[in-house]
Order: structure tokens, then C-alpha cells, then sequence
């Protein structure tokens, strides 16, 4: 029943499987990713199709709540997004549902946030500027229903690429409310001669985005037809050429001397990426970068065979506290797992007090878990003290039911009685 691992504090759990895209007839896949789910929109007037991956180690019976990624293209950037999950998450970043969306059909009326009639000097005859109307489905339908059916919390992270980032800026800034972290990847600021950076420069500075998190990219081919034209010349290049970077410079430079709206914010160009290649690196980095916050702390003090256990409690305490105040609501501070290994590491190196806190931290964090009774017990019977391990089997066996508990509530009430 237990697992006496060696600790690692920087967890990458097992690829959880799932369906994904449509498969030949007995098709054999190395990965799955994403279960498909749809709902009707009376505000777009059409099906839309969604994608979820659930966090690798989900169990419905735990009755645990997750926050939640909304990625626009999902069909496209979901499996980099879940790649990155299955690498950081745990330490780097928390467990989180994903939610793909699909844009495969009118992505430009949904992204775009104005219309426009021509592009360049060109016609443009694509349904556009629909971006409004498109978050307004996000807002009053799709987060309701994954609110309703997917045990997600209301702490939000939007993810889009190029028109999803240019959607992903125009809801920081007209909705910010809807979520708490944005990935704009090399947005298409440019979009009609970077109308929504001239019409909401005042309100970018004013709005109040204390608690949110944006992180933008830019690719390296700032030219098409000019080599010439580096990171340190482009915004004195006035063609049309130079136009998608210099939107997204001007914008970055914009939200750099507004700092009171307190937004954390960080940009990244990528020189050696194409507007095609730069999702892969920008979703690693701006996952990382956004949950720098949840990255464990002290994990040398934790790893320190001198660390004293009033110090080890202060440092679960502490996280515990930062979780609150960056989530809005209460969160285990670690993972049931790494509490349990943790306990059972110090037991081996004879360090009992010690492993009693992880212990007892596990039962508090998570009081429905019959591992976490079961793991107490251990301890007690460690001890000798049989009337505390036969206390804690006895729960462990209420909350599972399992002859595994239950027989060992007879070889404990047997030790005692010896």
C-alpha cells in the first residue's frame, strides 16, 4: 500500500491518456490527448467543440477542484500545452484542467477585434472582427459549462497564438475580470493598423490589474525580405513589413510605463523562432513565468537532515498562505503524495517528529484520503503506540471500505493485546 519513494520535490506525473482527433480503425497511438466535448451557442449560433484534459493523477473520488486553462486553436496547441503540464506541473506549476477550444472554423470572425474590408492595401473579404461577440460565448456559456460539468475553480489562464493573442489582449483589457493569467503568443496586434492598441492605450493605463498576469512573445522574422533588420532597428523601419513587430514592441513598451496598473507582466523575443514555431517555446516559458509564485521554496531546508521540525512547519504554513493569496481561496500546499513520501523518508532516517508533521498534514489537507489515515498509522505502530494505529486503521477503513483495512484492524488489535 505504500510507496516509499525517495522524495522529489519537483514532481512530473505519468501521461494521463486520452482520446483525441479522429482515428483510423484500430490505429495505434503512442499519446492521446484531449477527450472531445461540444456545446451549443445560442450567442454564436452554432456547436462549438472542446477538448479536456484532466490533470495526470485525477481521481473523482478526492472531490478536488483544479484551476483551469482556456487555449484558443486547443486542436493545435493543446498536446504542446499538455507536454509542458506533464514536464513542470506539481512543482513548477499547479495541476489544471485543460480546455482546448476550437477556432478550425470562423477563427478570423471570432479573433479579430474590429472589421476591416481591406489588409495591407489588399481586399479582405473573410468575416472579421467578431471578437466581442465571440467573448461574450466564452463569458455567458463556455465557462458556466465547464464551471458546471468539470471540477474547476474560478482561477482562470487564457492561452492564445497570433489571432487567439490578439483575442487574448483585447479580453485582458476588456475583460479582465474573466481570467488571471494571459499567454498572448505573438499576437497579431497589427490587426487593422493596431486599432485596439491606439483605442485602449488609456485604458490599459487607468485599469486596475493587481492580481493578473500577462506574458507576451515575439518571433525573431521581424522581415520578411530584410536581414538587416534587427530587435535594435525595427521600430525605425516605417514599411509594412516591420508592421506585426512593431505593434507588438509598441504595446509591450506601453504596458512597461504603465506600472501602476500593476499587472505583472513579462515579454520574451525568441530569435531563432518563426510566427510558426514560437508557440512550442512561449507556452513553457509563460507557464513558468506566470506561476513563478508557486514554485516550491525551501526545498533545501526541507531536503536538510537539520532542519527542525517547528521549522518544517512554518515552511508548510507559509506556502499554504502564499497558495491563498495568489488563488483567492484555500489550497493544499502539497501534493498528498509528496506530504506521504515525505513522512515515510523520515521515518527511514529516524527522524519520527518530523514524519508525525508531514503526516498529520496529509489528514488535514486532505481529510477524505484513507491513505493519509493509513500512512498515521504507520507511524503509531512505529511507536508502539497500538491504541493510536488502531484508532487511525479504524478511519481509514470508514472512509474505504477495503478488506485491506479491515484486516488490519485485526493484526493491530492483535499486537496490542501481545
Amino acid at each position: 500500500m505504500k510507496n516509499r519513494l525517495r522524495i522529489i520535490l519537483t514532481i512530473g506525473f505519468v501521461i494521463f491518456f486520452q482520446q483525441f482527433g479522429n482515428a483510423q480503425k484500430n490505429q495505434k497511438f503512442l499519446q492521446k490527448i484531449g477527450v472531445a466535448d461540444s456545446l451549443y451557442s445560442q450567442t454564436l449560433k452554432e456547436f462549438r467543440k472542446i477538448y479536456i484534459q484532466l490533470p495526470n493523477n485525477f481521481n473523482p473520488d478526492k472531490n478536488l477542484k483544479y484551476p483551469v486553462v482556456f487555449i484558443l486553436d486547443g486542436e493545435i496547441l493543446l498536446p504542446t500545452v499538455t507536454n509542458v503540464q506533464d514536464y513542470y506541473s506539481g512543482g513548477f506549476t499547479p495541476e489544471m484542467i485543460l480546455v482546448g477550444i476550437s477556432n478550425s472554423t470562423n477563427r478570423t470572425r471570432d479573433l479579430t477585434t474590429s472589421k476591416i474590408k481591406d489588409k495591407y492595401g489588399m481586399p479582405f473579404n473573410e468575416e472579421n472582427g467578431e471578437a466581442s461577440n465571440f467573448s461574450e460565448f466564452i463569458k455567458t456559456e463556455l465557462i458556466p459549462f465547464i464551471e458546471k460539468k468539470y471540477p474547476v475553480t474560478n482561477y482562470r489562464t487564457l492561452i492564445g497564438h497570433s489571432y487567439g493573442g490578439l483575442f487574448t489582449i483585447y479580453t485582458l483589457i476588456n475583460h479582465p475580470e474573466l481570467f488571471s493569467n494571459y499567454l498572448a503568443i505573438d499576437p497579431s496586434l497589427d490587426w487593422d493598423n493596431q486599432k485596439l492598441i491606439i483605442d485602449e492605450r488609456e485604458k490599459l493605463s487607468n485599469q486596475n490589474y493587481k492580481g493578473k498576469s500577462l506574458f507576451m512573445s515575439l518571433n525573431g522574422q521581424l522581415h520578411m525580405q530584410n536581414q538587416q533588420i534587427t530587435i535594435e532597428n525595427v521600430m525605425q523601419d516605417t514599411s509594412d513589413y516591420t508592421l506585426f513587430a512593431r505593434s507588438n514592441i509598441s504595446f509591450s513598451n506601453m504596458i512597461e510605463h504603465s506600472k501602476e496598473n500593476e499587472l505583472a507582466f513579462e515579454w520574451k523575443f525568441y530569435p531563432q523562432d518563426i510566427h510558426g514555431t514560437i508557440p512550442f517555446p512561449s507556452i513553457m516559458d509563460g507557464l513558468i513565468s506566470t506561476f513563478k509564485w508557486y514554485q516550491m521554496e525551501n526545498t533545501h531546508k526541507i531536503n536538510s537532515f537539520d532542519t527542525s521540525k517547528e521549522e518544517l512547519y512554518s515552511i508548510i504554513k507559509h506556502r499554504e498562505k502564499k497558495l491563498k493569496n495568489h488563488f483567492g481561496y484555500a489550497q493544499p500546499p502539497y501534493p498528498e503524495d509528496l506530504l506521504n513520501m515525505s513522512g515515510y523518508m523520515n521515518m527511514d532516517m529516524q527522524q519520527p517528529e518530523k514524519a508525525k508533521i508531514y503526516f498529520e498534514s496529509a489528514i488535514e489537507y486532505y481529510p477524505k484520503s484513507a491513505n493519509a489515515y493509513d500512512s498515521m498509522t504507520d507511524y503509531y505502530e512505529a511507536q508502539g503506540d497500538f491504541s493510536n494505529a488502531i484508532k487511525y486503521i479504524t478511519k481509514a477503513f470508514e472512509l474505504s471500505g477495503n478488506d485491506y483495512h479491515k484486516n488490519r484492524i485485526k493484526e493491530l488489535e492483535m499486537k496490542k493485546n501481545n
